[in-house]
C-alpha cells in the first residue's frame, strides 16, 4: 500500500526523523491559510499523487501551465496561483503512463536553502533475506540516470536482522555520502532512525530523494516515498487509515475485497488462474504467441463459487478484454466449482467476448460436463499451449 508524500513525512516525524514544516490542502480556498500558517519567505506547492517524477511532470490542461507539478512560491499570492491551477488538474510524469493522475491534494511546505541533495533508500533485498540501504551522492530527479549510466555511485549495504542497526552502518552511509564531523554524526542517528521506522510500520519501500543538507549545515528529508507490505496491515490500523482509494485502480480495489489477486496491465487477453506461478506461466505463453495479459488474477487453491464470479465481473469492467482465458489446476480448487463460478457470472453480466477455458485436476470431467451443457459459447482446450493458442486466434478473427 502506498501513501502519499505529506503522510509519509508525518509518519517519519513520529520517529524523530528531520522533515520540513507543511500543511497539506484539498481546496484551493485553503492555500492562503497555509501559507500564512507556515510563514514563508518561500513556499513549496508539491502534487500529491502515487507517482514519482512530478518535479520534471507536465499537466494535460493549459490552464495549469507548464511548470511541473512541484513548484517554488515567492509570496502568498502565487501560493494561491499555485493551487488554483494545480488542483483538479491531470499530472502526467515518467511513472504515471500518459493518461497521467488527476491532482486532489497539494502539500503546501516550507522552502529550504539546499547546499547539497543525496539519495537514500530502504528496501527488502530478497536476494539476501535482508534490508538493504542505497545511497548515492546524487540524489535528485535524475537518479534513475545515475542508476543507469553511473551505477559505481550507488552504495548498497544490508543490515543482519539478528543484531539490527548498528554504528557502523551509519558510518556507512556517512562515507557513502563524503560527509564528516557533525554532518556524520547527524547521518548515523538518521539512519537508526529510518531503520526503525521501516521495521517498526512493515514497510517494503522508504526512498528519500532528495536527503539535503541545508546551508545550516543540518540533514534533512525533502521528500519521502513510502509503500507498505499489504500483509502486515492488520498490525497497523493507522496506517490502512492513511489508504487514498482514488489513487488506485477501482478493479483492483473490487478484487482486495473479494481477497482476490488481481493486478491491471495494459493487454488485451483477460485471464483467471489459481496459483501465482500457474498465472505467471499463462501470461508468458499470451505473450509468446503474440497478445499480452490484460491482467494478472489469481483466484487462490480455495475460491468459492461466489470468488470465482466476483472475478469473472472484474475482468469483464476492463473495456481492453478483448477475450478472456481461464485456466485452472484442480489441485484444492475443485474444477467444477471454477464451472459453476463461470457459469453464474456469464448469465448475470453476459459473455460479449471470446472464452476459452481449461481445466485440469480435481473433478475436471464433471466441471467439462457443467460447461458443456450450460449451452455458453465457450471454448474448450486441452492444455495450457492450446488454450494461449486458441484465445489469441479468436481475439485476432473478432477484430
Amino acid at each position: 500500500m502506498n501513501i502519499h508524500e505529506y503522510q509519509a513525512k508525518a509518519v517519519l516525524k513520529e520517529f524523530g526523523v528531520p522533515v520540513s514544516r507543511g500543511v497539506p490542502i484539498f481546496k484551493a480556498s485553503e492555500a492562503e491559510a497555509a501559507a500564512k500558517e507556515l510563514g514563508g519567505p518561500l513556499w513549496v506547492v508539491k502534487s500529491q499523487i502515487h507517482a514519482g517524477g512530478r518535479g520534471k511532470g507536465k499537466f494535460k490542461e493549459a490552464s495549469a501551465g507548464d511548470k511541473g507539478g512541484v513548484r517554488l512560491a515567492k509570496s502568498v499570492d502565487e501560493v494561491k496561483t499555485f493551487a488554483s491551477e494545480m488542483l483538479g488538474s491531470t499530472l502526467v510524469t515518467v511513472q504515471t503512463g500518459p493518461a497521467g493522475k488527476q491532482v486532489n491534494r497539494l502539500y503546501i511546505e516550507d522552502g529550504s536553502d539546499i547546499e547539497k541533495e543525496f539519495y537514500l533508500s530502504i528496501l527488502v533485498d530478497r536476494a539476501t533475506s535482508r534490508v538493504a540501504f542505497v545511497v548515492s551522492t546524487e540524489g535528485g530527479m535524475d537518479i534513475e540516470e545515475v542508476a543507469h549510466h553511473h551505477p559505481e555511485k550507488i552504495v548498497t549495504f544490508s543490515v543482519d536482522p539478528a543484531t539490527g542497526i548498528m554504528p557502523h552502518h551509519g558510518r556507512l552511509a556517512a562515507k557513502a555520502l563524503g560527509l564528516s564531523g557533525d554532518l556524520a554524526k547527524q547521518a548515523d542517528k538518521l539512519v537508526a532512525q529510518l531503520y526503525t521506522a521501516f521495521v517498526a510500520k512493515d514497510m517494503a519501500m522508504l526512498e528519500i530523494n532528495p536527503l539535503i543538507i541545508t546551508k545550516q549545515g543540518q540533514l534533512r528529508c525533502l521528500d519521502a516515498k513510502v509503500s507498505f507490505d499489504s500483509n502486515a496491515l492488520y498490525r497497523h490500523p493507522d496506517v490502512v487509515a492513511l489508504r487514498d482509494e482514488t489513487e488506485e485502480d477501482a478493479k483492483e480495489i473490487e478484487a482486495s475485497k473479494h481477497d482476490l489477486n488481481y493486478i491491471t496491465l495494459d493487454g488485451t487477453i483477460g485471464c483467471m488462474v489459481n496459483g501465482a506461478g500457474l498465472a505467471m506461466a499463462t501470461m508468458d505463453i499470451i505473450k509468446l504467441y503474440g497478445e499480452a495479459p490484460a491482467n494478472f488474477l489469481d483466484v487462490g487453491g480455495g475460491a468459492s463459487k461466489e470468488k470465482v464470479t466476483a472475478a469473472f465481473k472484474i475482468i469483464t469492467a476492463d473495456p481492453n478484454v478483448q477475450g478472456i482465458l481461464i485456466n485452472i489446476f484442480g489441485g484444492i480448487m475443485r474444477c467444477d466449482v471454477i464451472a459453476e463460478g463461470v457459469i453464474a457470472a456469464v448469465k448475470e453480466v453476459g459473455l460479449q467476448v471470446p472464452l476459452v477455458v481449461r481445466l485440469e485436476g480435481t473433478n475436471v470431467e464433471l466441471g467439462k460436463k457443467i460447461i458443456a451443457d450450460s449451452g455458453l459459447n465457450v471454448i474448450p482446450a486441452d492444455d495450457l499451449d492450446d488454450a494461449a493458442q486458441k484465445i489469441v486466434k479468436a481475439v485476432k478473427e473478432v477484430r
